[in-house]
């Protein structure tokens, strides 16, 4: 296994950066905060059409790259550093997943060359009002009718789902209990019967929406993967989501430790910059060691899912951990260094430590992924 970034990958950091600088800074994502639809069109656009970020991961025989996860992870990084407002996430790291696991080659090629070219969002709607992680929790139901399934139930926390132009639904068959029956559904966003409506929620920057499922009818070849097998799927494609998640979240911990670094050779107490004092030292340093103990739990995730592995689930888990405590722990930071222009709507610092929290939580929270490694232990 190589254990550091090729200079292609290196070289596709750069040019996302460059580009991400002017796209996505501080003044587009407080723009894009206060629209419904979370994000810029135009920038979208751009990085789907003109950078192909989109096609990255895709397979060329869908329209795509045909690129690795390994190839993904710098791209996330940087994302996560400039707090993109953008569906990228929720399409490709969760419904593109989806098809790319579970999907016919039917399904395959009717959804991913328009996921490819950035002409067609897509999500993955699996959590509940109860926010379950498991998808044995799972309460929405399906039952046949003569031309294929009837849906019936509501999603909650759907990343993107208020927009999103494909809905991937889990759902169980009516009377099942745990695993058994549980099965993931196509639903066209604007289908008869789907009202979606926005979740305002702390993170500003990545919009989640709730979706009623009213009597929803699909045709048969709407069912993604085999029938009753939509819990192992569905935790497939999770795991891959949640690595690409940890890589976000460092690059973000990155950005919270430069600002920090930043203000600290600028700011004065005392008639000394206060990066000279050993306290501020002391909390950069440890920002540091964790930014890089983290990149590394990630780079080990996304290495063993470019090259196919079937057992990602512990290190899924533990990048997913310690990456949302490393990034949690260096927004908390950036606003103690800052002082009190850190608490204020006029410095980035809050937008971080939202991001922070959000993402804490966002597809099992660090509590919840340490026990799962454990019991992958026998502990």
């Amino acid at each position: 296994m190589e254990l550091s970034f090729s200079e292609s990958q290196d070289e596709l950091r750069r040019a996302a950066r460059r580009f991400l600088e002017v796209a996505s800074s501080e003044e587009r994502v407080r723009a894009a905060m206060e629209t419904e639809q979370g994000y810029d069109t135009g920038v979208w656009e751009q990085l789907s059409e003109e950078l192909a970020w989109t096609a990255l991961t895709i397979p060329e025989e869908y329209g795509g790259l045909g690129m690795t996860y390994r190839d993904l992870h710098p791209l996330m990084e940087e994302m996560g550093r400039a707090l993109l407002c953008s569906p990228f996430f929720s399409t490709i790291c969760l419904g593109a997943n989806a098809l790319l696991l579970g999907g016919s080659d039917d399904q395959k090629q009717r959804y991913l060359p328009g996921i490819a070219a950035g002409e067609t969002t897509a999500t993955l709607a699996h959590t509940e009002r109860s926010n379950p992680i498991s998808a044995d929790d799972v309460e929405t139901t399906y039952s046949p009718n003569e031309t294929g399934y009837i849906l019936r139930g509501e999603k909650r926390f759907v990343l993107d789902g208020h927009t999103a132009d494909l809905l991937i639904v889990l759902a169980r068959s009516e009377g099942s209990k745990g695993s058994e029956g549980v099965t993931l559904f196509l639903v066209p966003g604007d289908a008869d019967g789907v009202k979606r409506t926005w979740l305002p929620t702390m993170d500003q920057t990545r919009r989640l929406a709730s979706v009623e499922l009213g009597d929803v009818a699909v045709p048969a070849d709407a069912l993604l993967g085999e029938e009753g097998g939509g819990s192992d799927l569905c935790g497939q494609t999770l795991d891959l989501a949640r690595i690409a998640l940890a890589a976000e979240q460092v690059g973000a911990a990155e950005m919270c430790l430069e600002m920090s670094v930043e203000y600290a050779k600028v700011r004065q107490q005392f008639g000394r910059p206060i990066g000279s004092f050993q306290a501020i030292k002391h909390k950069c340093a440890d920002m540091l060691m964790m930014i890089e103990s983290a990149r590394s739990a990630a780079f080990y995730a996304s290495a063993l899912a470019a090259q196919g592995d079937p057992n990602l689930e512990e290190a899924s888990s533990s990048a997913k951990a310690f990456c949302s405590d490393t990034f949690f722990h260096c927004a908390a930071e950036t606003i103690q260094i800052h002082g009190g222009i850190g608490f204020t709507w006029e410095h980035p610092a809050h937008m971080y430590f939202k991001r922070a929290k959000a993402t804490e939580v966002l597809l099992g929270d660090p509590f919840f992924h340490r026990e799962r490694v454990a019991e992958r232990m026998g502990l």
